[in-house]
């Protein structure tokens, strides 16, 4: 009972530090400034914020729930590291997917030369179904589970320049110009990555006999 206490009183003095911040902090890029002052609750507001986001295209890049953890672990201890070399001349937000998808490319290439295949998770980032809600007959929930496990394969079997592009554009749903900041690109060159991509994703639906409808 004591210690039921204690965490709710620990919890409501966060919860006060935090909006009392929030009431004057508006941005990311406001919190890293203070974060760099020395601030040292600040940066976990950025990990609150953007955790979800960072999580959703580690799993879309990698594939497995455990690799897109511990790349969104590094991905933010990266982050804190680097804080002081942030230039500002992007937001936040993509200088983080930038570092995400740094780590993923690291970790692909070490799977690769271990010779690691990825592995197909059922479950999303909550632990709940991934594929059909609880109102699907069974047969429909089976049908469109094998569908997406075809479809991610499909996607992870991409190389990595066109995986990422699909990834950041059809699930995290960034802008054109988000992508291209996040790679640094020309524009040009993701809009033509992500049209190679969504095309040989259909291509090779087709031969597997997954027509796209």
């Amino acid at each position: 009972m004591r210690l039921e206490l204690d965490l709710r009183i620990n919890f409501s003095v966060m919860g006060s530090r935090l909006t009392q911040g929030l009431e004057i902090i508006t941005s990311d890029e406001q919190i890293v400034e203070r974060a760099l002052s020395g601030d040292a609750d600040a940066f976990g507001e950025i990990v609150n914020r953007w955790e979800r986001r960072i999580f959703a295209l580690a799993y879309g890049m990698l594939g497995r729930e455990d690799d897109a953890r511990d790349a969104t672990q590094e991905t933010f201890i990266s982050a804190f590291r680097n804080l002081r070399n942030f230039r500002g001349d992007a937001k936040v937000s993509s200088w983080l997917h930038r570092i995400a998808v740094n780590q993923c490319i690291t970790k692909q290439r070490r799977a690769k030369v271990r010779g690691e295949m990825p592995l197909d998770d059922e479950h999303d980032s909550d632990g709940t179904s991934f594929f059909a809600s609880a109102r699907e007959s069974p047969a429909v929930e089976a049908e469109q589970k094998q569908q997406t496990i075809i479809v991610r394969r499909t996607i992870n079997a991409l190389p990595p320049e066109l995986r990422q592009v699909v990834v950041m554009k059809e699930f995290e749903e960034l802008t054109f110009q988000e992508i291209a900041e996040v790679l640094d690109l020309p524009l040009s060159t993701v809009k033509s990555r992500l049209y190679t991509a969504l095309k040989q994703l259909k291509l090779r639906l087709e031969r597997q006999g997954n027509p796209v409808v």
